[in-house]
């Protein structure tokens, strides 16, 4: 039976968690609810099972009790790949490591070397808080006076007007949106427009590459277009699906059914869609 953990910031109107229990519903899966501030992992019963983390709290005993049940069980994402999405300095190292383009980044310790990095990037860079999300606390500064408490997370400013969100899930690139708007951030929540376009090869190379390199099973991977190609901006471990017109649920929920039979031993019988899948 699979175990789900439901996303905290669900909303009756925005309810990610339900959308893919309705999914499995109707493929005919059994699943029950996991919650984390109930149980003791040591005193859990659960061994050999799938546990889908739809998202976490930013909580340590939520945190530590799913690394503990991740030792015996399979989780998706794992918690060590969840952790390194929320994290803008882990994931960077894990996207220049892999040899991914990415934007010129530093992370600094004074506003010394936050002026150097300015300078040598054409006197402004776009800062952003390391364990940011929605785009909230993203903004372009042009000296290091203008930041805050250090330390210092800062990227090259790659002029634009739209990026990318590309949907992972194991190693098929599923759906995709461009985001627009009038200001530095395109995020649908800080009043972005997003639009469901069909996903390039470059793109999807680009993205299964990028979710590898962090170790997630499924990934919104944020793309910045830079004349002729792309550019990773961000991974995220436990990413919203908004204006996707790709069954991302459903999708989902088979992927969780796969994961579920090679855990217990039975060949998988369920097939991805083709890349670019509308």
């Amino acid at each position: 039976m699979i175990q789900i953990i439901p996303k905290p910031t669900d909303t009756p109107d925005d309810n990610s968690t339900f959308m893919v229990m309705d999914a499995l519903d109707a493929l005919g899966a059994d699943w029950t609810c996991l919650s984390l501030d109930e149980i003791d992992p040591f005193a859990c019963p659960l061994e050999g099972v799938v546990i889908w983390a739809c998202g976490l709290r930013q909580d340590g005993h939520q945190f530590e009790s799913l690394q503990a049940l991740a030792t015996r069980n399979r989780v998706v994402n794992s918690p060590t790949a969840i952790a390194t999405c929320a994290s803008k300095v882990a994931t960077t190292a894990l996207i220049v490591r892999a040899g991914l383009p990415s934007p010129a980044t530093g992370f600094l310790r004074t506003r010394t070397q936050a002026g150097d990095f300015l300078a040598a990037h054409d006197g402004r860079a776009v800062s952003k808080p390391v364990y940011g999300y929605d785009g909230n606390g993203i903004r372009l500064v042009d000296s290091a006076d203008a930041l805050e408490e250090p330390p210092y997370y800062l990227q090259e400013y790659v002029p634009n007007d739209e990026d990318y969100r590309i949907f992972v899930i194991g190693d098929e690139a599923v759906g995709a949106i461009r985001r627009t708007s009038p200001h530095l951030t395109h995020n649908i929540h800080q009043g972005g427009y997003g639009e469901a376009v069909e996903v390039t090869p470059a793109m999807a190379g680009l993205s299964i590459a990028a979710a590898r390199a962090v170790g997630a099973d499924y990934a919104g991977v944020d793309l910045l277009p830079t004349g002729g190609g792309f550019t990773v901006l961000e991974v995220n471990g436990t990413p919203n699906w908004h204006c996707m017109t790709a069954p991302i649920p459903r999708l989902l929920a088979e992927y969780l059914i796969r994961c579920e039979e090679e855990a217990a031993g039975i060949t998988p019988r369920r097939q991805m869609p083709s890349a670019g899948r509308r």
